[in-house]
């Protein structure tokens, strides 16, 4: 693209009334925007031509100051062109900073990554979570094996970052790493927001985002059914870790709550309601909202039995917890104890909860979703899927309406040919 480019020296009086001189500057424009260079050099204002941007004189002294000046209009020229060469897309404050040698350290990105990460760890506890943090720290790395991997690099300029990089990410990451779509466009959401920092900060002049869309699809969450709920409930186990097991599971089957806060759970964080029974007051780990639930007999008769267990009353905890990775493991065993053809994890219990026990019910998505700790109704829409059975009843009552009117399904009979 071709610029206008324009370079002139002018004098501005000092602020100083008792100064008699005035200094010399060198106004640059390029494609109508300006700016500035004080050249550090004086002269009388009745010694100035404007025609000719220089001083009036014949003396050494006014010769060798003139000469100064074509060399700074010469520099100015050849920073110019040094850009055009390289196809720089330049502007006045580029030339100005190179001109006086200011130092234009590139900001790269892992650089960036890891003072994101530094500042959020200060965050935890307060703002957000330990296992977001850890999410955030799982980005970086692979973002700083993805360098290696395609450019021989540990860091990168963000100014070369555009739509064929995050393409080539995304590669690397479902092709070396094996992970799915959805967790690639996950390590891909974390690597915009760091972007999108860098742009508000004016660090990058547009968003290598615009051209690339993020796309999720559509994941199958396994739930309970009424049977299956019934059964895993009813379940008699010899070993007393997988009756634990199973009483975590059906307490969050029946609270909504995800494994970071039953873990959390202590008498304190049961109150009386404001309907006179027993509620859940708790804040969710994960999104730092508050959650409220009313305690259904199902999770009460869990609560009760393990209150009075000794480890339970000296750590002031409501249940025996094991690591997450434990209870998942624990669970694949239980749902084939079962007879249960489904992979379950924890957090399926809170599907379950959603669903099964909350909206097949009749319990409205609003409540569900303020049960839930969600922040907007979007969340809860895809946690809460409607069961068949569901669709089933609304649609029976749907065709109770239409029997009342045999006349009129009389005449959407196909007539013989």
């Amino acid at each position: 693209m071709k610029k206008t480019f324009n370079q002139i020296f002018f004098i501005r009086k000092s602020k100083n009334l008792k100064s008699e001189t005035a200094t010399i500057y060198l106004r640059l424009t390029v494609n109508g925007s300006r700016i500035e260079i004080s050249t550090q050099r004086t002269c009388e204002p009745s010694r100035w031509s404007p025609s000719s941007n220089r001083v009036l004189g014949k003396t050494e002294e006014v010769r060798a100051l003139n000469n100064y000046l074509e060399t700074i209009q010469f520099r100015i020229f050849e920073i110019q062109k040094n850009f055009i060469s390289l196809g720089i897309d330049y502007t006045c404050e580029d030339i100005k900073s190179k001109y006086l040698g200011i130092s234009d350290k590139p900001r790269m990105l892992i650089e960036i990554y890891t003072h994101h990460n530094k500042e959020f760890a200060e965050l935890v506890g307060k703002q957000f979570s330990a296992g977001t943090l850890q999410r955030f720290e799982t980005c970086k790395n692979s973002m700083e094996k993805f360098l290696i991997w395609k450019y021989k690099i540990k860091d990168i300029d963000i100014k070369k970052l555009g739509y064929e990089f995050l393409h080539d990410y995304e590669f690397y990451v479902k092709t070396e790493q094996k992970c799915s779509h959805n967790t690639t466009m996950g390590y891909i959401k974390k690597l915009r927001k760091i972007i999108r920092q860098c742009v508000a900060k004016n660090w990058l002049d547009k968003d290598p985002f615009m051209a690339f869309k993020i796309t999720l699809t559509e994941t199958h969450r396994t739930i309970l059914n009424e049977e299956e709920l019934q059964a895993v409930a009813n379940k008699k186990f010899v070993s007393k870790r997988m009756d634990q097991v199973r009483d975590l599971f059906i307490f969050s089957c029946f609270t909504g709550l995800a494994y970071a806060d039953v873990s959390k759970l202590t008498k304190q964080d049961i109150v009386r309601g404001i309907d006179g029974d027993l509620w859940i007051h708790t804040t969710r780990t994960k999104t730092d909202t508050a959650s409220r639930i009313p305690i259904l007999s199902t999770a009460m008769d869990m609560i009760n039995k393990y209150k009075d267990e000794p480890e339970m009353v000296a750590n002031n905890k409501l249940f025996p917890m094991l690591t997450n990775q434990k209870m998942n493991e624990y669970l694949k065993e239980l749902a084939g104890l079962c007879n249960l053809n489904k992979e379950l994890t924890f957090h399926c219990a809170r599907h379950t909860f959603a669903t099964t026990v909350t909206l097949s019910n009749g319990v409205p998505i609003e409540t569900v979703g303020k049960m839930l700790g969600h922040r907007s109704l979007r969340t809860t829409q895809i946690y809460a899927k409607v069961l068949d059975n569901k669709v089933s009843d609304d649609m029976k009552a749907l065709k109770s309406m239409f029997s009342i009117i045999p006349a009129a399904e009389q005449e959407l009979k196909p007539t013989a040919g």
